[in-house]
This record gives C-alpha cells, sequence and structure tokens, in this order.
C-alpha cells in the first residue's frame, strides 16, 4: 500500500545503476528520506539507450561501456516484473554498493550477489545476458526522458511543480552525498527552484570526481 498522503511528497527517480553520479544522487536521496516526509518511487533509465545513436561520436571504450552497462538496467527490469517496483530501490542499493562503493566488477557472479543481498531470486543475474528485456528497459527511460529532454544524463527525478503541476530535472550531481539535515536542506532547495514559474536549469563544471564517502 503506498504510503503517500497529504503531507508527504510523491519522488519519481530514474537512474542506471552503473553510473555513479546517480549513485551518489540516490544516497542522498535516501538521507533525505531520513528528514523529510517523502515517498521514492524508483524508476529505471538507461545510460545505454541514452547514447545509442551518438556511440560514433564518443571514445572507443564507450563502446564497451555500451555493452557492459545495459547488465544492470535488464536485472532490474527482471526483478520488477517478477517482484513489482517495491523491490527496486533495495536492489539498486544492492548493485550500486557492490558496483560502486565495494568497486566489484559487473559479472554474474557480482549480479546474483547482489540480488542475494536485495532477498531477490539469484537466477534473475542470467537476464543481465538477454535482449528480452530491453523494450522494458526503453519504455521505462523513455518515460523519464520524455520529461527533461535528450540532453541531459542520469538520474531524473521529477518533483512537485508550480500550481500543482509535475516536472523532472536531471540531478541534482554532487558529492559526496549530504548527510542527515543537510541533505533535507539540499532537498528544501530543490523543491524551492521546482515550484518557481519558468525555471530550466543551473549548472557549473565538476572539480571533483565522485566520492562514495
Amino acid at each position: 500500500m503506498s504510503k503517500v498522503n497529504a503531507t508527504t511528497t510523491p519522488v519519481d527517480f530514474w537512474l542506471d545503476p552503473r553510473c555513479p553520479w546517480a549513485w551518489i544522487t540516490s544516497r542522498w536521496m535516501t538521507e533525505v528520506e531520513k528528514v523529510r516526509s517523502v515517498e521514492i518511487r524508483w524508476r529505471v533509465m538507461s545510460l545505454a539507450v541514452l547514447n545509442e545513436n551518438r556511440l560514433d561520436e564518443l571514445p572507443e571504450q564507450f563502446h564497451r561501456w555500451d555493452i557492459v552497462g545495459r547488465y544492470p538496467v535488464r536485472i532490474c527490469v527482471a526483478a520488477e516484473q517478477k517482484y513489482g517496483s517495491q523491490v527496486l530501490g533495495p536492489l539498486f542499493t544492492a548493485l550500486g554498493t557492490r558496483i560502486h562503493n565495494l568497486g566489484q566488477k559487473q559479472t554474474r557472479e557480482t549480479f546474483a550477489a547482489a540480488l542475494t543481498d536485495a532477498g531477490l531470486s539469484e537466477d534473475l543475474a542470467d537476464a543481465a545476458y538477454s535482449a528480452d528485456y530491453d523494450t522494458l528497459v526503453r519504455t521505462s527511460h523513455q518515460k523519464g526522458i520524455s520529461l527533461v529532454g535528450q540532453e541531459i544524463g542520469t538520474p531524473i527525478i521529477g518533483v512537485p511543480g508550480p500550481h500543482g503541476s509535475r516536472i523532472a530535472f536531471f540531478g541534482p550531481v554532487v558529492t559526496p552525498a549530504p548527510k542527515a539535515e543537510a541533505a533535507g536542506r539540499l532537498w528544501d532547495g530543490m523543491l524551492l527552484l521546482a515550484g518557481t514559474p519558468g525555471f530550466f536549469e543551473l549548472k557549473r563544471s565538476r572539480d571533483a570526481e565522485p566520492s562514495f564517502d
């Protein structure tokens, strides 16, 4: 049963589990959940789908990343199909912890261990290597992209906008993830921007590498 009520803010959060920046933002969002009344609705997007029409413009290493990067999102949509969308949060946490915090390679062994961590069947690790799930990945991805446009990355966060509307942003991109009340203040600021009619963009160049502290 949904926990949304009159004082709870529903948050739609699209991410690709392989992206370290999206991972950090997701950890910030789980901190927000501790200090603000929000309900996070986790969703899947794919950097591989986002970049598939521009691989010729990208370095050769992106071609390999494109293939491997499809593995985690396929597992996520396979798990969602079998168990429901409520498993995506624990599964994102399990995958991100192993891939980013522990630095484990994206192998079947890693995927199976993450599924076990999330309380799911490790047999779903086989979904990583099946194109049968690509249509579902693409459908979820497009729902997020349709709200923000193609010139973005992961994550996408859908929040309340002006006059009862619902809008989405790419980001925030932040490192390390703010904790406790600092996480709440960043969230408050994001809602303030989202609620400003006509607000679209705020950006500066990154000068730090991802930090998972």
